[in-house]
């Protein structure tokens, strides 16, 4: 198969996905909430899938099967069954009380909701910037991802940069484009694609080494430490700081948090988070397994390189491996679209629209989202070019980072008593000890801080209780007096 045919394949598959958001944008209104929100108008189907579509990236698609090939399928403990479980109780308890506060007030962000309650423009801005913060990473994480991708699928004829730079001009193309309506579109076409695509690879990986059996014989033989529980390299430490990180990691993802606003309906956001962890579980198993099976087979991975395309790439024809590429492209473009959309929100409602135009208009906001977009996606590219660190470890800094922010969130949902200074001293004091302990990795100025400790155990557990200890304690200790409007989260359940 020739070089353009297979760039050919995932070029036309990004244009598909162009196209569906072209005229989803044809039946758009010009409103910053429809641009933002799709006028709350997203039914189960579309909900369930572009939730799942947008959490698909390059950590799915490559970081975990990079993990399972080197330590063992027991990483389907943490992504399959334990984020599966947790994360669809947290949608329930949090995203399910968002959703009711938010279509009460009509509610575009996370810091919207909270500066409006506790009456604090200046926490409305350290919401946006700390998620900001941490959304900046996980788009650059897609950005290296898709780069990666197009050096494995083409022996790397397609330098680093190209794949990067392709997925970063259809991205800001796309978004600028189609609003979230084209982007829950498009992620539903895209989640059933990947869905089908990793079924089927694996079905062509494990035919040719012989079958189920004679795959799983393979890995054991080369690496019987991952037959038992606890033998390849997790921890029970890692296993349950991984799962707690990422789930309520993920809660606080501007992305997905914004899903729980959009719902159409109180039955639309309770079906779609009682099917997640099956839905979860349908795309992981094939997608991590494919990565330990292939420790068990004569392929060499080249240092740095991702398990998934050499894998397919040795027991597949090279059509299909451009479509699983294709879908790879489309996990990250899923993720970086909606990730730009909500991050522009973040922008123009809780920064721009407070401290620099009070006054501007929908129309004015919705282009100014579609600026910065195009500017927060460039500067990711160019830091995506330094490659600061491996898929799993950019992935896990972000997740860890957006966690430190859900037990304030809870607090502030649930605990009438919670108030201004409290939030703010529990969401600025853990973020600001997170981000010391990333500096500390990668700038020599500052003094190595340790990211785990024995066990396997991530500090960002220890500072998740950190923060909701200096939310409650702070807040027991502050006037009441100095609030907003604590009404508007008194909404009764239904």
């Amino acid at each position: 198969m020739t070089l353009g045919l297979s760039l050919g394949i995932v070029v036309g598959y990004l244009a598909v996905a162009l196209a569906l958001g072209l005229v989803a944008y044809r039946v758009s209104e010009t409103t910053a909430e429809d641009y933002y929100l799709a006028s709350r108008s997203i039914g189960t189907l579309v909900l369930l899938f572009t939730t799942f579509a947008t959490l698909l990236s390059a950590f799915t698609f490559f970081g975990g099967p990079n993990l399972a090939y080197r330590a063992g399928p027991e990483w389907l403990i943490v992504m399959g069954t334990l984020d599966g479980v947790l994360f669809a109780v947290l949608w329930y308890v949090i995203g399910y009380k968002q959703w009711l506060i938010g279509a009460r007030n009509g509610y575009v962000t996370l810091g919207e909701m909270l500066g409006d309650r506790f009456g604090s423009t200046g926490l409305r801005a350290l919401v946006a910037g700390v998620s900001l913060l941490w959304l900046f990473p996980y788009v650059m994480l897609q950005q290296m991802g898709a780069g990666e991708a197009l050096v494995g699928l083409t022996d790397g004829a397609v330098p680093y940069w190209g794949g990067a730079a392709l997925i970063t001009g259809f991205m800001i193309l796309y978004v600028t484009v189609a609003g979230l309506r084209g982007v829950a579109w498009t992620d539903t076409l895209q989640g059933l694609f990947m869905l089908s695509v990793v079924w089927i690879a694996a079905a062509w990986v494990v035919s040719a080494l012989g079958g189920v059996g004679a795959a799983t014989e393979g890995m054991l033989a080369a690496r019987p430490e991952f037959g038992s529980f606890g033998g390849g390299a997790y921890t029970p430490g890692f296993i349950i700081s991984t799962a707690i990180t990422i789930a309520f990691g993920v809660t606080m993802f501007p992305q997905i948090n914004q899903r729980f606003f959009v719902a159409k309906s109180a039955a639309t956001l309770k079906r779609s988070f009682a099917l997640w962890p099956v839905l979860v579980l349908l795309l992981f198993l094939p997608a991590f397994m494919l990565g330990a099976w292939a420790a068990g087979t004569p392929i060499q991975v080249p240092e740095g390189a991702n398990v998934l395309p050499v894998v397919l790439n040795e027991y597949a024809p090279a059509w299909f491996t451009a479509l699983v590429i294709a879908g790879a492209m489309a996990a990250m473009m899923s993720s970086s679209d909606s990730m730009l959309l909500s991050g522009s929100s973040y922008f123009t409602r809780d920064l721009y629209r407070p401290v620099v135009n009070a006054d501007a208009s929908d129309r004015r906001e919705a282009w100014v989202a579609r600026v910065g977009v195009a500017a927060f996606a460039a500067l990711a590219f160019v830091a995506s070019l330094f490659r600061p660190g491996t898929l799993i470890e950019v992935g896990g800094t972000a997740f860890a980072g957006f966690a430190l922010l859900a037990l304030p969130v809870i607090s502030a949902l649930y605990w009438q008593r919670t108030t201004r200074t409290g939030m703010i001293v529990g969401v600025a004091v853990p973020q600001v000890v997170y981000l010391a302990v990333v500096l500390s990795a990668v700038v020599d100025a500052v003094p190595t801080l340790p990211r785990t400790v024995a066990g396997g155990w991530d500090v960002a557990l220890g500072l998740m209780a950190l923060s909701a200890l200096l939310t409650v304690g702070v807040s027991l200790l502050t006037a009441p007096s100095e609030e907003g409007d604590a009404s508007r989260f008194a909404v009764a359940s239904d």
